[in-house]
């Protein structure tokens, strides 16, 4: 290791040069990979409804339909239907004509035809495209649509969502990073003595970044939400390790004349704390990889990957910057825009029964506000009102009553009259407006045997029988869940190897999965960085100290929406617990770690206590601001409200982590010191 930090400090210009060659690789990686925009793909295999949607996909190719509203008549609706299917990555378009054909007058038409294709100044179709919803020729072919000049026209379907979804992350992105760096270097600049340096720690991670984007390259593609909120966690989490770095080299040239050692020596004496403290930071992401939810492992991979990344990049990319703009750095120096905190050392050991007390108490609302707020799963809800795949939602649920549509898949050896009674019986079900089958067009115009085999195919195809029902219930509520448990017993009563599948489905199993997930992760982590302190330490007592203070945070920021009644977006309380824990407990290291320290030296609790808040709180409230900086902006900013509600809550769980622990966790210390000196290695 010695030979390596040397070659870092006294050869700053070829590292940096090596390191920024790198870059060349990585934007090429970064460049070549791919993002998933559907989220409801990132379910299990093992799922009854993925597998039928699997079915839908490659037999029917039926995953990906957008539903098509044309202000106009049958006219109007065959030759843009003809313009259509001219488009690459169409793979057919269903509408009245195409069914029972031109001939049969609208009024001569089963009521079930007709409410499905018509409304008042609507028609309908129904376009199937070749690729799955988030595929690029999908998003291809619907971009074309659009440009189709007809008559007003509306595109609805998850693939119009995924479209409008990717446009609008592609849009925010690069402000994202923006905003993130522009507040960041703000507290930066106004936390540390140079203007010049937190541009270096930017820089630095920039670099980082840019390498971790870029190895993604192996994953073959992430996940839109991880591209969103990647670099701008990576940002929050890893400034840190810079300013630790950095602060041990300005200590170590008091004592040695030549930088470049005093570099060698900062970067030795630095790597092990940064290594320990971005332990708990990796735990808190990795851990998210045991998700049965796809997305886990995707944000888990990513983000773990990007806080190591961060690592490799502050002890070898941001020495030789320092060495190589020293000068600079010096000369714009400035004062630190911080207090001392003497009075808040004397405010808190002076109230300390007080606070003790506070914190047992503040525990009873925080849980009850974090175990009681509100989630919602459905997506269209989480993106601007005012796209246009949301607009054509709107007017399918106005203008059709058809708010969503499940698929049951049966084996097609089925009899028609199993098949009449499935059918019959799914019409009973309560909000079910139409279901349309093979069945539904035998004895119009034509006999089921001479159907033209393109229509046939769209219901009955390699051994399946598909059948559309439409729903006037929305996806994700109660009633819509209700209605799909009905269906569900219904198509097992007819074919107990059926499938039931759809959005609305889909996103019921996303729903108990995401619950699961939740309970699950939430308790992994805490066991992880349990064992991580506890190891580091060396102690039992410890780890229940920090992680209980940390605890309290994370159940208030997550409890806050309750109480204002606000409802949230089912992704966020799955990652907010997990990085807000692995982020913030860092604090609660740098605390507990300065005060053992003292502690062995002094033998007075009271005195290291005071003296440790008093030093602590600098750097504490410094990597809080940092954090805050770095993802308040983006959930301002954000019309995505699945990626503003998680920077938001992130922004404000790193301010509420800061004040539990500089306010409680002292108090906490003083009271249950016999208890951790008893159960700490060393404190006798």
């Amino acid at each position: 290791m010695k030979k390596i930090t040397k070659f870092i400090s006294h050869h700053p210009r070829l590292v940096l040069l090596i390191m920024t060659l790198l870059l060349i690789p990585a934007w090429f990686g970064y460049k070549n990979t791919g993002v998933n925009y559907d989220i409801l793909s990132y379910l299990p295999a093992d799922l009854e409804s993925t597998q039928g949607q699997e079915i839908l996909d490659k037999d029917f190719k039926n995953a990906a339909t957008g539903m098509l509203l044309l202000k106009g008549d049958d006219y109007d609706a065959d030759k843009l239907k003809n313009e259509i299917l001219k488009v690459d990555g169409v793979e057919d378009v269903i509408s009245k004509s195409s069914i029972v054909g031109d001939s049969i007058p609208n009024e001569f038409l089963p009521d079930e035809i007709k409410d499905i294709f018509y409304s008042e100044d609507c028609t309908l179709l129904m376009v199937k495209f070749k690729e799955s919803s988030s595929s690029f020729r999908t998003m291809k072919a619907i971009e074309n649509i659009k440009k189709i000049e007809s008559k007003e026209k509306f595109l609805s379907g998850m693939s119009s969502l995924v479209k409008d979804t990717k446009d609008l992350i592609d849009h925010e992105t690069p402000i994202y990073v923006a905003l993130a760096v522009a507040l960041a270097l703000i507290i930066l600049s106004l936390t540390n003595e140079s203007t010049i340096i937190p541009f270096l720690f930017i820089l630095n991670i920039a670099y980082a970044i840019l390498y971790n984007f870029g190895t993604n390259l192996f994953l073959g593609e992430i996940s839109y939400i991880t591209k969103a909120i990647a670099a701008v966690l990576q940002l929050a989490v890893t400034t840190d390790y810079s300013i630790f770095l950095y602060h041990r080299y300005v200590e170590e040239k008091k004592s040695n004349e030549d930088k470049n050692d005093a570099m060698d020596i900062a970067i030795q004496k630095t790597i092990s704390s940064i290594f320990a403290s971005s332990l708990t930071t990796f735990a808190g992401f990795i851990v998210l990889i045991i998700m049965r939810l796809g997305l886990g492992k995707d944000i888990g991979l990513v983000m773990s990957k990007g806080v190591l990344l961060g690592l490799i990049s502050t002890v070898v990319v941001l020495p030789p910057m320092i060495l190589i703009a020293e000068k600079i750095v010096a000369r714009f120096n400035h004062r630190i825009f911080l207090p001392s905190f003497d009075k808040t050392s004397n405010f808190v050991l002076g109230h300390k029964n007080g606070l003790f007390i506070a914190f047992l108490i503040l525990f009873i609302p925080a849980i009850y506000g974090a175990r009681n707020a509100d989630l919602y799963y459905n997506l269209d809800r989480s993106l601007p009102q005012d796209l246009d795949s949301i607009v054509a939602l709107n007017k399918m649920k106005k203008d059709f009553n058809m708010a969503s549509t499940h698929f049951v898949v049966v084996d097609d050896k089925l009899s028609k009259k199993n098949v009449k009674g499935l059918v019959d019986e799914l019409k009973d079900v309560d909000g079910v407006n139409s279901v349309l089958s093979l069945n539904s067009f035998t004895g119009l115009t034509l006999p089921d045997s001479v159907l033209p085999d393109k229509i046939k195919d769209n219901f009955n195809k390699n051994g399946y029988q598909m059948i559309m029902i439409n729903s006037k219930y929305q996806t994700a509520s109660d009633k819509v869940n209700n209605q799909v448990d009905k269906i569900n017993k219904i198509v097992k009563e007819h074919d107990k190897n059926g499938y039931l599948t759809g959005e609305a489905v889909l996103t019921k199993d996303l729903t108990i999965l995401s619950d699961r997930d939740f309970k699950m992760v939430n308790i992994a982590s805490i066991i992880i960085v349990f064992l991580i302190i506890a190891i580091v330490f060396k102690s039992f007592a410890i780890p229940v100290v920090l992680i209980a203070v940390i605890e309290l945070a994370i159940q208030i920021n997550m409890g806050i929406p309750f109480y204002l009644g606000q409802t949230i977006p089912f992704v966020t309380s799955i990652i907010i617990g997990v990085v807000q824990l692995g982020s913030t407990i860092d604090y609660s290291i740098l605390m507990m770690d300065r005060f053992i320290a003292e502690y062995k030296e002094s033998k007075d609790v009271d005195m290291s206590l005071k003296l440790t808040v008093k030093e602590t709180s600098k750097s504490i409230v410094t990597s809080a601001l940092s954090f805050m900086a770095a993802t308040v902006g983006v959930g301002l900013y954000s019309k995505m409200e699945i990626v503003s509600t998680i920077c938001m809550f992130l922004a404000r769980g790193a301010i509420i982590s800061m004040l539990a622990i500089i306010l409680f966790l002292p108090a906490i210390i003083k009271i249950a010191f016999p208890f951790i000196k008893k159960t700490t290695k060393g404190l006798n």
